[in-house]
């Protein structure tokens, strides 16, 4: 079922949004040369705690990997697409991208988000990968408007993508949220005629999440059971915002 949310809860999801955007643009400082994706994690746990909120991801359950999630954040780094782990000894050096994906929960609402930060200089076809993954994106925002349908979203990030030379990651999807982290619907970044089409209505807020590969979309998930890599070692970017449908169009909640 689709929870639709009233004016009053989405200026509680806007508050969890902003949290949530305040945590990455401070890790856009830390994700530098050297510093490892642990001091990004020690970072973004310290913020959300001074901030009185709860991780989203922490104690998260995934049945496919038989446990919870340790960590606040999400830090996948290269040909790492999505559920890369804070490791201590994980140097981000020149050239690297990062992947820095988090969310938390405020007054019982849930934001989520996701950046991918370049390493110093990075190759022309890395910074083509992470300007048309979150080209992508704002094309689908756009879209998230009442009278659309969820195809009209998914499929505008995959028409992008594909145009531009890349893949989309069709193993992981963007979702609804609200009072859960993940409601429905899914939110595929491709058109999935095997899925619901549901029209789209205000009060709705969806999570779009492109995940883009600089080549083949076929992805594996490592012996940790969590990290998701590209299967041919191809680069992976992420952009991820919340979105929701209101009679004045889209209204991004995870940032300013």
């Amino acid at each position: 079922m689709i929870v639709r949310k009233t004016a009053a809860e989405l200026e509680k999801m806007r508050r969890s949004g902003l949290l949530v955007w305040q945590v990455l643009q401070k890790l856009r400082e830390v994700a530098v040369e050297g510093a490892s994706t642990w001091d990004l994690e020690a970072a973004a746990a310290e913020m959300i705690a001074d901030a009185g909120a709860r991780p989203a991801f922490k104690g998260y359950y995934v049945p496919a990997a038989g446990e919870t999630f340790k960590f606040v954040l999400c830090t996948s780094v290269n040909e790492e697409i999505v559920h890369g782990m804070p490791n201590r000894k994980r140097l981000l050096k020149k050239g690297d991208i990062v992947s820095i994906d988090t969310g938390v929960k405020l007054d019982g609402y849930y934001g989520d988000s996701a950046i991918t930060v370049p390493i110093g200089e990075v190759s022309e076809k890395t910074g083509k990968l992470l300007r048309v993954t979150e080209e992508a994106l704002e094309l689908a925002i756009d879209r998230v408007r009442a009278g659309n349908r969820l195809f009209d979203v998914c499929g505008t990030v995959e028409q992008h993508v594909k145009s531009n030379g890349f893949s989309v990651v069709r193993e992981y999807v963007g979702h609804g949220i609200g009072t859960q982290l993940h409601e429905e619907p899914q939110v595929p970044n491709y058109v999935d005629r095997k899925n619901d089409n549901p029209r789209l209505k205000e009060g709705m807020v969806l999570a779009v999440e492109p995940m883009v590969n600089a080549g083949r979309p076929e992805s594996v998930v490592l012996k940790d059971r969590w990290t998701a890599v590209t299967k041919d070692g191809s680069y992976s970017a992420h952009f991820e915002h919340c979105i929701a449908v209101t009679e004045n169009g889209p209204w991004v909640l995870t940032r300013p």
